[in-house]
């Protein structure tokens, strides 16, 4: 059965799927942050679950296709190497889902910390979609507006 279901988990499909299935959790973020169907879809284990999965099958594809996973390591010897693991389909798309999955992360942190500071979601659009499509740059437009709200500055929370 599963060797049924493994001909339409091509990277390409994998790619597609992950990329349009995190959509509909980030518009939940942005457009009803606080609705009961965000709290029991977007924070609960469902899109780690999904994303992991497809990682560790990633993996398991890589491994098959004789590519060593400790190849990987190589992109802290320069940018060179780096290009040359990404060139590789599987661990490009690895590290996709990692991006996606992190980013998804920091886009609930968010809208969490947002409620929590009672900041208006009105306000949280634009660093939610700055952290949907770069991360870091949406987390510091983020933390600029939760000093303002906050009225102080902390280093951790």
């Amino acid at each position: 059965m599963i060797s049924h279901f493994e001909i339409y988990l091509t990277f390409e499909n994998i790619y597609l799927w992950a990329n349009y299935g995190v959509l509909p959790f980030w518009l939940m973020l942005i457009f009803i942050p606080n609705h009961r169907a965000t709290e029991i879809f977007v924070n609960s284990i469902i899109i780690p679950l999904i994303l992991s999965s497809a990682y560790v099958y990633l993996i398991y594809k890589a491994a098959l296709l004789d590519i060593s996973f400790f190849d990987i390591f190589n992109i802290y010897l320069g940018l060179d190497e780096l290009y040359e693991v990404f060139a590789s389909e599987s661990f490009l798309l690895i590290f996709w889902l990692h991006f996606l999955a992190f980013n998804i992360f920091i886009g609930i942190w968010l809208v969490k910390d947002a409620i929590k500071h009672g900041i208006s979601r009105n306000i949280t659009f634009v660093p939610l979609v700055l952290v949907y499509f770069s991360g870091p740059v949406g987390l510091v437009l983020y933390w600029l507006i939760r000093i303002f709200y906050a009225k102080k500055i902390k280093l951790h929370d």
